[in-house]
C-alpha cells in the first residue's frame, strides 16, 4: 500500500507532519482529516530504486515533475500577471480547495490549464516550493510580480487558521469586486475618450488638408485678411511645417508626441514621495473627477481592510497593507497615522476625522463599528455604499462630459469656418 506524507494543521493552528498508508490520495486526505487535522499537503513517497533493479527505476517510481530548468517548461513573459487572470486563478483555487483537494494536486491542475506566460512559470515554481515542505504563503511571497502582500498575508492566515478554502473565497470576491469597480470606471471613459480622439484627428485633417487650399485662394487675390483668418492659416503652416524656412519638425508631430511626452513625465513625477503627493493632491481637488478618485479611493482602502481583518490578520498588519495598495498617498499617509494611533492604544476614527479625507459619514461609521466591535462588518458596508456612489458620479460625470463636449467641438469648427469664410466675404463685397 503507497505511503502518503502530510503537512497539516491542528485544531489549535499547529503545523504536524507525518506520513499515512492508504490506497489513494482520497483515502490518505479522508484518513487525516478523520484524526482532526486540516491538511494543507499531501504527497505520496516515491520508492527510490537503484539502477541495477532492471533500468525500470524512473518509469516505477511514477510520473515525475520535469525541472523548471528545461527550454522546454519556459515562457516568455513580459510585466506582472493581470488582474483578470490572477482573479480567475484564486476563484478556482478556492472552489479545488472547497472539494477537499490537496492543495499540491490543486496547484498541479492549474498549472497545466494556464496558457504559457508569467503565471505558469509561477505556479509551477510554487508547486515545487509546496512540495519541497514551505507554506503556500511563503512560496507566493517569493513572486511579488504574481501576488502582492495584500494577497499573501490573507494567505498565510488561511493556513494558519485552518480556513484556507474560506479566505480563497473572500479573497476571489475581494478581487472581483475591484476588478469590477475599475471596469465601470474605465468603460465609462472610453465613450468621450473615443470622441475627443475622432474630432481631434477630424479636426488636424482639415488644418492640414483643407485650410492650405484656401490659403492659395487667399494669396491669389491679395487682400488683406481678419486676424483670426491669419492666425488659423500660420497654425496650419506650424502643423505642416511651412511656418519658417528654419522649422525642422511639423507641429502636428509635436502634437502627436505631447501626450506621450506628458505620461512619462508624470511617471516619473511620481517616483518621488513628493511628486506622488502633489499629483494625487492635484487629483483630488478637480472638479467631478476628485469626487470620484475620492469616492473610488474610500471603497478600494476600506474593502481592502474589511477583507483583512475579517481573514483574521492583526489589525495593525492589516492597516499596513491597506497603506501600501491603496494606491493614493493622501489616503496611506492618513492609514499610516490610523496606524501609529492604533499601536498606542487610540481609536481608529479620530486621525481619520484630523486628516479629512474622508467624508463624516465614514469615520462615524468606522467610530461606530470600533464600539460594536464589528469593525470589519463595518468597512465592508463603507465599501458597497461608496462602489454604489463611484458608479453614480461616473454617470454624472458622463452626463457632463457629452454637452460639454459638444460646445467645444461646435466652437472649434465654428471657428475655423467663420475665419475661412471672412476674408471670402469681403472678397465678394470688394467685387461687388
Amino acid at each position: 500500500m503507497p505511503t502518503f506524507q502530510y503537512e497539516a494543521l491542528d485544531e489549535s493552528g499547529k503545523p504536524q507532519k507525518g506520513t499515512i498508508s492508504a490506497a489513494s490520495s482520497d483515502e490518505a486526505l479522508a484518513r487525516i482529516k478523520s484524526q482532526g487535522f486540516f491538511p494543507t499537503s499531501v504527497r505520496e513517497q516515491k520508492v527510490k530504486r537503484s539502477k541495477s533493479s532492471g533500468g525500470g527505476g524512473a518509469a516505477a517510481a511514477g510520473p515525475t515533475r520535469k525541472k523548471k530548468g528545461g527550454l522546454n517548461n519556459l515562457s516568455f513573459s513580459i510585466g506582472g500577471v493581470s488582474q483578470k487572470h490572477l482573479t480567475s486563478f484564486t476563484r478556482q483555487l478556492s472552489v479545488l480547495q472547497d472539494a477537499g483537494l490537496p492543495i499540491l494536486r490543486s496547484l498541479q491542475i492549474l498549472e497545466q490549464q494556464q496558457k504559457p506566460g508569467l503565471l505558469k512559470n509561477v505556479l509551477g515554481e510554487v508547486h515545487e516550493d509546496v512540495s519541497g515542505g514551505s507554506t503556500l504563503s511563503d512560496a507566493l511571497n517569493k513572486h511579488p510580480k504574481a501576488f502582492n502582500k495584500l494577497y499573501t498575508k490573507m494567505i498565510a492566515a488561511g493556513e494558519v487558521g485552518g480556513v484556507l478554502d474560506l479566505i480563497l473565497q473572500r479573497l476571489a470576491e475581494f478581487l472581483e469586486k475591484a476588478a469590477k469597480l475599475k471596469r465601470r470606471i474605465i468603460g465609462a471613459m472610453i465613450y468621450p475618450i473615443c470622441v475627443i480622439t475622432v474630432a481631434a484627428v477630424i479636426v488636424l485633417g482639415i488644418m492640414v488638408l483643407i485650410v492650405p487650399k484656401f490659403e492659395e485662394i487667399f494669396a491669389d487675390f491679395d487682400a488683406e485678411m481678419p486676424r483670426l483668418t491669419v492666425w488659423l492659416i500660420n497654425f496650419s503652416k506650424w502643423l505642416g511645417g511651412r511656418l519658417h524656412d528654419n522649422q525642422m519638425v511639423p507641429g502636428i508631430v509635436w502634437l502627436l508626441l505631447s501626450p506621450i511626452a506628458f505620461v512619462l513625465l508624470l511617471k516619473l513625477t511620481r517616483k518621488s514621495a513628493t511628486g506622488r503627493n502633489i499629483t494625487d493632491r492635484i487629483m483630488l481637488l478637480m472638479p467631478v473627477a476628485g469626487q470620484i478618485t475620492s469616492k473610488a479611493s474610500i471603497a478600494k482602502f476600506t474593502r481592502t481592510l474589511g477583507t483583512l481583518i475579517t481573514a483574521g490578520v492583526p489589525i495593525l498588519d492589516a492597516i499596513n497593507i491597506t497603506s501600501e495598495t491603496t494606491g493614493n498617498s493622501i489616503y496611506a499617509n492618513a492609514l499610516l497615522k490610523v496606524h501609529e494611533s492604533v499601536r498606542q492604544g487610540d481609536s481608529f476614527a479620530e486621525p481619520l476625522r484630523r486628516a479629512k479625507v474622508c467624508d463624516s459619514i465614514v469615520v462615524n461609521m468606522i467610530d461606530v463599528g470600533e464600539e460594536t466591535g464589528d469593525l470589519d462588518k463595518m468597512l465592508l458596508k463603507i465599501a458597497d455604499n461608496y462602489d454604489e456612489e463611484v458608479d453614480v458620479a461616473v454617470a454624472g460625470l458622463l452626463s457632463l462630459l457629452e454637452p460639454i463636449m459638444v460646445v467645444v467641438l461646435g466652437l472649434i469648427v465654428g471657428g475655423i469656418v467663420v475665419a475661412l469664410f471672412l476674408p471670402l466675404i469681403a472678397l465678394m463685397e470688394s467685387v461687388m
